[in-house]
């Protein structure tokens, strides 16, 4: 039977792959209003703010939207968009003014940065930073509707998928399940010494 370090490892290594893939491929975790109208994903929240802000050349937003855009386009069985041709979905027409509304949402935006580069590293190093990301996300979609803070609290919407985003950030996290191997194991029994 291996250790718990080693099934531990192995069980953060693949959590971190799955988180990995459902944050790149933009599967939809939530709706919220954002700079461009309603943002699904973690990656889309943070294109807005990055477009908004010209913090980074296109060309990085690009390459964080493409693999959603391919997986969209092999999923709805369209043409897969080249990389040149790829529009920037919705975010063409966002200008820097339109950044400050997003600054309300100050949990989601800074979650979602936090879970697309928790994303990102968790490839070389898993850690916490999805798991936080993802909280914070929680956080402030759940405030949210509870303050009341947007007009219509019908454009706020957790999806089922955030449950599996979440307990793939959680297991990504190497010394938590092996907490959790170990509570889990069966006392070993222990034999009597005669004198």
């Amino acid at each position: 039977m291996a250790s718990s370090k080693k099934w531990a490892s192995i069980i953060s290594s693949i959590a971190s792959c799955v988180y990995f893939l459902v944050i790149i491929l933009q599967v939809p975790l939530f709706r919220v209003p954002c700079t461009a109208g309603i943002c699904r994903t973690p990656i889309e929240v943070t294109s807005s703010q990055l477009i908004a802000c010209e913090l980074f050349p296109l060309v990085v937003v690009k390459a964080l939207l493409y693999p959603g855009a391919f997986a969209n386009a092999l999923i709805k069985n369209r043409s897969i968009p080249s990389y040149d041709s790829l529009k920037l979905y919705k975010f063409t027409n966002v200008k820097a003014a339109d950044a400050i509304s997003e600054l309300q949402r100050l949990e989601v935006l800074a979650g979602s940065y936090l879970s697309v580069a928790g994303a990102l590293l968790g490839l070389i190093k898993p850690g916490r930073m999805s798991l936080c990301g993802m909280l914070l996300i929680v956080w402030g979609l759940v405030r949210e509707v509870i303050l009341r803070k947007s007009t219509s609290t019908t454009h706020v919407y957790i999806y089922p998928a955030m449950s599996f985003a979440l307990f793939s950030a959680f297991l990504s996290i190497t010394k938590d399940v092996r907490r959790i191997i170990r509570s889990c194991r069966r006392p070993r029994n222990v034999k009597a010494k005669l004198f």
